[in-house]
């Protein structure tokens, strides 16, 4: 991955977004996040080397499939305690790496362009999916309140996510997500379950065969 391999996809997929709304307060910026991406890919490597990515464990013992990291002054942790939040990576005892500045900016701009003027997030999930990998139909409910969006960037391979209602038994929408494309939920669909198919065998110029997904969240104090 080098500044030419940047600037020519770029080049061939011109960063112009157009919107999909999926809910009375969720929508799909399609493209929103290309060009970012020559900013946002050095900055990943960096939070990857700072806070590796990992597996982690649910509260009943089991191995997710998604390998994941944080950055923000909160990172979200899943072991035998629980679902929570932590100012400090448990693998290492260090507080989590900041937040990028345009990791920021992205998520700052997508929270506005759906209508969220004032997001501040202060903790981004950064989920590493490779073929077959997948994530069961949840809710976000770890964050302090509800008040503020999700903010979900989508990189590399694609992926179908899945936008349910609010009971898990809810049929859920299937919704393509692509590189580049940002999608933010809130107010009255902040709780809906959502969750990923299991990925499908592709490969991306830049990130070869796997997709990264950014989650930017105010989780407030935990």
């Amino acid at each position: 991955m080098n500044a030419s391999n940047l600037d020519l996809f770029d080049a061939e997929e011109a960063p112009v977004a157009t919107r999909e709304r999926i809910g009375e307060r969720a929508i799909v910026l399609r493209g929103l996040a290309l060009s970012y991406v020559p900013e946002l890919l050095p900055a990943l490597e960096a939070i990857g080397r700072a806070a590796p990515f990992r597996h982690m464990t649910t509260p009943g013992g089991l191995r997710m499939s998604v390998a994941l990291t944080n950055c923000g002054a909160l990172g979200w942790t899943s072991d035998a305690h629980g679902y929570r939040y932590t100012r400090r990576d448990p693998q290492t005892g260090q507080p989590w790496p900041a937040m990028p500045a345009p990791f920021l900016r992205l998520a700052r701009a997508a929270a506005a362009e759906a209508g969220f003027e004032d997001f501040r997030p202060d903790a981004c999930l950064v989920n590493r999916y490779l073929p077959g990998t997948r994530l069961s139909l949840h809710q976000d409910r770890d964050e302090h309140d509800f008040a503020a969006p999700i903010v979900s960037v989508s990189l590399g391979i694609p992926a179908v996510f899945l936008f349910g209602g609010h009971a898990r038994a809810d049929r859920a929408a299937r919704i393509p997500l692509h590189h580049g494309d940002v999608l933010v939920w809130g107010g009255p669909d902040r709780l809906r379950y959502h969750g990923v198919l299991p990925v499908k065998e592709a490969h991306h110029p830049l990130l070869g065969g796997q997709r990264i997904n950014f989650t930017f969240r105010e989780a407030g104090r935990p």
